[in-house]
């Protein structure tokens, strides 16, 4: 019987010499790429880290400045108010005016105050209308009715509606349904999207009966004049039903921060 002998037939040396130098330089070149890889890895960390503190200072900076800055407006208001209750003691006639300009920086303080919890960058309408009629509410007994979307505002949007809000709040308690057990005031808005307008009214009920002014007081005009500022229609009707206010402003008034 013929035995069949097998055997491994070698590969050139040179061939094999080739195959280990191209294993061997794949090798470096992977190790390279692993240990280049490696560095930028710690690098883009050690930037991160930098970033998120030079981020973290910047932030806590800026609300020490928003802070003070809200500090000295606050003692600003106090100060204007106190020099008006100075200037107008002595004559009994200027009551009603003290009152009133205590009233409106009293309205102004209240929306710096939301200004600041955002950072000086926006409010949300809501709240705005809120914290204005905050001072006018009586817990035992609700006069208000407050309702519509969520619509962030810029803040000279805050300070204008904040402060017509005041004016409105002031007259109804001294002439209108605030006056009165039975009135009730409702504030809502809606938005119309395809016009990008905000409509917002306030409508009394069951108030003192109301009539036109037989002239334009300051609230009046102020209300026109801040309604003027967001570039938006004004209009007040003396309706036998009560007071309403409507206005309509266009969305890039409220948000852009330039209003």
């Amino acid at each position: 019987m013929i035995e069949a002998e097998f055997r491994t037939i070698p590969r050139p040396a040179s061939v094999t010499a080739s195959n280990e130098d191209v294993l061997a330089a794949e090798n470096v070149s992977l190790r390279l790429l692993l240990a280049q890889a490696e560095i930028n890895a710690t690098s883009l960390l050690a930037k991160a880290g930098i970033d998120a503190r030079e981020r973290e200072a910047s932030d806590e900076l800026q609300k020490l400045i928003l802070e003070e800055l809200h500090h000295r407006i606050k003692n600003t208001l106090a100060t204007v108010g106190a020099i008006v209750s100075q200037s107008l003691r002595e004559l009994p006639e200027a009551k009603p005016a003290q009152h009133a300009i205590e009233g409106r920086l009293l309205a102004l303080g209240r929306a710096h105050d939301l200004l600041l919890q955002a950072r000086w960058s926006s409010a949300d309408l809501g709240t705005v209308v809120r914290g204005a009629a905050e001072a006018f509410i009586d817990p035992d007994e609700p006069k208000f009715s407050i309702s519509g979307p969520a619509v962030r505002m810029a803040s000279g949007a805050v300070i204008a509606i904040a402060m017509t809000l005041n004016e409105l709040c002031t007259n109804a308690t001294k002439f209108g349904a605030l006056s009165v057990p039975d009135g009730r005031v409702d504030i809502s808005w809606t938005l119309d999207q395809a016009a990008q307008r905000l409509r917002l009214t306030w409508t009394e009920k069951n108030g003192a009966a109301v009539r036109p002014p037989e002239r334009r007081s300051f609230g009046t005009r102020l209300i026109e004049t801040l309604g003027k500022q967001l570039r938006g229609d004004v209009q007040l009707s003396y309706e036998p039903t009560g007071f309403v206010y409507a206005f309509d402003v266009p969305m890039t008034s409220l948000t852009s921060s330039t209003a």
